[in-house]
């Protein structure tokens, strides 16, 4: 997992890991009203928070109902409305290719992985997971709730062949689409982890969602690809050692 920290020097990067997955659990689409909108239930399905659903029992909605006049019977009452919240699916994209071996990139990754499995355990996130190495990009998970049992598959985790990165992405992009048809309330983000070394001139797919681009590019002769890749796909960028 890197180099130790010297004598009286405090590492960081678990808390940066720490950070970056909130971060990345927090990725939000942006608001089309403006910066100054002030926030409301959503009315909508796919609202933050979720198509009301008239109440037919339950707690009385008071004042609605004085506002009415005195109430004389039951059909008078106006029950509190309910909201159905949508659940977060969380698709984590990892560049497990050989290159990711060089200066324990991949090593570094996996912790930040960690920690965002935990989050997504404890928010009761969906999660799916999709590996790029070899010669092709291989489904782990495809939106189940996330469990405690990912720790075993991350600790078995290494690094191997090609970069089948921009196969993943088109992947990803065609299973989503297929999903939101199904989920159309389902509120999707995608986390992509790699260091960036994939094939030059090829255009990588736009995720109709919020997406965080997390570069493990590492060594003292860094490309840089990682943010261009993050510019073609639409995502926001970050680099592993960033906080």
């Amino acid at each position: 997992m890197g180099r130790p920290a010297g004598p009286g020097v405090t590492d960081r990067r678990p808390a940066r890991r720490a950070e970056l997955a909130k971060k990345a659990l927090g990725i939000r689409p942006r608001s089309a009203a403006g910066a100054n909108a002030r926030p409301r239930a959503g009315r909508l399905d796919h609202g933050r928070q979720g198509r009301s659903k008239a109440a037919a029992s339950g707690a009385v909605n008071w004042p609605a109902t004085l506002l009415k006049g005195r109430p004389r019977r039951r059909e008078d009452l106006l029950f509190q409305a309910r909201h159905r919240s949508p659940h977060e699916l969380w698709l984590v994209i990892v560049d497990a290719s050989a290159s990711t071996r060089r200066h324990h990139a991949l090593s570094d990754g996996k912790g930040l992985l960690a920690q965002l499995f935990d989050d997504a355990y404890r928010q009761r996130a969906c999660l799916a997971l999709l590996t790029a190495s070899g010669t092709a990009p291989n489904w782990q998970v495809q939106g189940l709730r996330a469990s405690a049992g990912l720790r075993d598959w991350l600790d078995s985790l290494g690094a191997g062949g090609g970069t089948p990165l921009l196969a993943a992405l088109n992947e990803a992009g065609r299973w989503l689409t297929a999903r939101r048809k199904r989920y159309p309330a389902e509120q999707q983000r995608v986390l992509v982890m790699t260091d960036g070394r994939v094939k030059e001139g090829l255009s990588p797919p736009l995720l109709d969602c919020p997406c965080l681009l997390i570069d493990i590019e590492r060594g003292p002769i860094r490309l840089g690809r990682g943010r261009q890749l993050a510019l073609g796909l639409g995502a926001e960028y970050r680099h592993i050692d960033q906080a």
